[in-house]
């Protein structure tokens, strides 16, 4: 399973790097940003969808290294760069400061988590564990959905600073690959804390 993943990720990244190239993913000011919140949800679905329904995938997620898999979400601390662009004035400080601020609190949290896993295994079905976890999914839906909702409701005018960039190369990629790939570690690390709940019951 674990050649079949990578595989995805790469084809996945490659098709969302192609697609924001094109700018197939952006939408004028003031219109619903459709192609960006599919790229954000889908994968999510997919992935939850073949959890579901595919024994073989659903053993390799609930095999993954899951200090590993919650240490990666340290990379979340670059949150602090929405800061920085809407201190420069490319991004509205309606979506950069709850993504930004979220972010950074996840990612600063995350190496200290990681390091709770690898010395107390048992940790992984901590209350303090599940909930990190959901404030993460929740700091990510929030982040989505101020974004959108401040792409639909620009007026479009001269100078107007909107989230128009995040549906743009290179910023496009965080919420369109970046986003969904952490929802799906937090889900991975979740349903493995279930099933080790499950196990001691």
């Amino acid at each position: 399973m674990r050649p079949i993943t990578l595989g995805v990720l790469a084809l996945w990244f490659v098709v969302v790097f192609l697609l924001g190239a094109a700018g197939a993913i952006a939408r004028p000011p003031g219109t619903p940003p459709f192609p960006i919140l599919i790229a954000a949800t889908a994968p999510v679905i997919v992935f939850l969808g073949a959890y579901c329904g595919w024994p073989a995938f659903r053993a390799y997620v609930l095999s993954l290294d899951l200090p590993l898999a919650t240490a990666i979400q340290a990379w979340r601390a670059g949150g602090l760069g929405f800061l920085a662009l809407y201190a420069h004035g490319v991004l509205p400080g309606a979506f950069a400061w709850p993504a930004g601020l979220g972010d950074i609190a996840i990612g600063v949290t995350a190496p200290w988590v990681a390091r709770a896993l690898v010395r107390r295994p048992g940790f992984a079905i901590s209350r303090v564990f599940v909930v990190w976890n959901l404030l993460g999914i929740l700091d990510l839906v929030v982040a989505v959905s101020v974004g959108g909702l401040s792409s639909a409701l620009a007026s479009g005018a001269p100078g107007e600073v909107t989230t128009g960039p995040m549906a743009q190369l290179p910023l496009v990629l965080i919420p369109a690959y970046l986003v969904p790939l952490f929802v799906i570690l937090h889900l991975a690390a979740l349903f493995q804390a279930r099933r080790q709940a499950s196990s001691m019951v």
